[in-house]
């Protein structure tokens, strides 16, 4: 036992203990150093550059398929609304078929009377008091639209 607590102590174990603990942390470092360079090999970058161009290659077709899409959909909108169209026109056209309905309509719009009764038409009191010159150049006609269109050039002298 006093021999192996003499080569303990002695220099050249010291060493020998210090090349190995030394070789040690050597092989882990390398280890480390090669795991983190095996996670991009050529595969992989070879792998991410095919995956690359096949969304730069898919994006121009993917994007006219969705905008396709959206115009079906609203085509079909468009559809449907003229088919709702086109079944009130066929509403409309039933009503006018009928003829109370026609009537109904002929007396409400032009103001007809059946002979012997006698018709009204109730003006507005509000619209009897605005004068001529504040009716709009639409609701004149158009004689009086000329006429003061010469007399405002005639007053700008």
């Amino acid at each position: 036992m006093a021999v192996k607590d003499r080569d303990r102590f002695s220099t050249a174990t010291r060493i020998r203990l210090l090349g190995e603990q030394t070789a040690a942390r050597v092989y882990r470092s390398q280890t480390k150093r090669q795991a983190r360079r095996s996670r991009l090999t050529g595969r992989a970058a070879l792998l991410a550059l095919v995956v690359c161009s096949l969304v730069v290659a898919l994006a121009y077709p993917i994007r006219q398929y969705v905008s396709q899409r959206a115009e079906i959909a609203d085509l079909q909108r468009e559809k449907e609304e003229a088919a709702q169209r086109v079944e009130d026109l066929r509403d409309i056209k039933a009503r006018w078929q009928d003829d109370a309905y026609a009537e109904q309509q002929i007396r409400q719009r032009l103001h007809y009377v059946m002979p012997g009764e006698t018709g009204y038409i109730v003006v507005d009191p509000d619209a009897a008091r605005k004068s001529r010159t504040d009716q709009s150049a639409a609701d004149r006609p158009w004689y009086a639209n000329i006429w003061d269109g010469v007399d405002k050039a005639d007053a700008a002298r």
